[in-house]
């Protein structure tokens, strides 16, 4: 039997080495502030730096309404509301993992606006001006996007059509949503990069970060669990869309350094039916609207109209 001190030391190195792992992957103090041009420096970004500043401070200069809902948990969430037209269709728009709503939206928000939709831009939680402290990959966030939706349809009537549209962290919480019982008017979904799980996408970090995937994952798992209260196994985008029967347009660069388009691929043979996906070549990770902007637009408008065209026939 091992000395009690031992013992004592090795439990403490897990629970400091979990509570690191907890804050390193989850925590979002309160005070937290995104810097809106913090753009990763590499060549991928670098040539388009000029490009998202100015659609991002194009973003800043727009009108808009501040909108606050409660989720399901207490947690007040924000967003912003961009009016374009009355009776026009919504896009609900969801942006990715320590990200923020004008940057990960400044190519698609001007896209959505283009088409003549109305956008409500949401801080996730843990994120902007939304309450809570802890980023769950998804898993809290697809209870956030149905509470969104039901405030949505309140709002502007179970006629307006709804897009619910999403990027990295983001596109996955609007994929794992689709499980859910959504308002009968959400018409579509749009996911840029989605990861095919948070289990998935944090092994391939720790991978990524020179640490055993296996034993890494295991550490962030508990840690999710001891300090977060949440499994990151609870849900996830593959096995969310199985039986959805909303349409779903999946985009994803070829180039994604972060999480990978074959995860993607792995979404998208779940359910062939009603998922179309687009790849985009040479493109990183969020950048397939600026590597190739038309071809963007025209792939997401086609989308959107065929969307639009159907009629709502009950609760999904």
């Amino acid at each position: 039997m091992l000395p009690a001190i031992i013992v004592l030391v090795l439990f403490t190195a897990f629970f400091g080495a979990a509570l690191w792992a907890f804050r390193f992957a989850f925590y979002s103090p309160a005070k937290r502030r995104e810097n809106l041009y913090n753009f990763p420096k590499d060549d991928q970004y670098s040539p388009l730096l000029e490009k998202m500043t100015g659609l991002i401070k194009d973003m800043e200069a727009l009108p808009f309404e501040e909108v606050r809902i409660t989720s399901f948990d207490g947690t007040e969430l924000f967003g912003r509301y961009l009016h374009v037209a009355d009776g026009a269709p919504l896009q609900i728009q969801f942006h990715g993992y320590r990200g923020a709503a004008l940057r990960d939206f400044c190519g698609g928000n001007r896209l959505a606006r283009k088409m003549g939709q109305n956008t409500l831009l949401v801080d996730q939680r843990a994120h902007g001006k939304s309450g809570g402290n802890v980023i769950t990959f998804g898993i809290r966030e697809r209870l956030d996007c149905l509470y969104w939706a039901r405030y949505a349809r309140e709002r502007f009537g179970p006629e307006t059509k709804i897009i619910l549209a999403g990027v990295s962290m983001g596109a996955a919480t609007v994929l794992m949503a689709s499980e859910l019982d959504l308002p009968e008017n959400v018409a579509g979904i749009i996911a840029d990069c989605p990861y095919s799980s948070p289990a998935g996408i944090i092994r391939k970090v720790c991978g990524d970060m020179g640490f055993p995937k296996a034993p890494a994952l295991l550490l962030v798992r508990l840690a999710a669990r001891l300090f977060g209260g949440f499994s990151l196994l609870e849900s996830s985008a593959e096995a969310a869309v199985r039986n959805t029967d909303i349409p779903v347009l999946l985009i994803h660069g070829e180039d994604d350094r972060f999480v990978p388009f074959e995860m993607s691929e792995k979404i998208a043979a779940e359910n062939k039916s009603k998922i179309r996906l687009e790849t985009f070549p040479g493109a990183g990770h969020g950048l397939s609207y600026m590597v190739d902007p038309k071809r963007y637009e025209n792939i997401t408008a086609e989308f959107i109209e065929s969307c639009l065209k159907k009629s709502p026939t009950g609760s999904h």
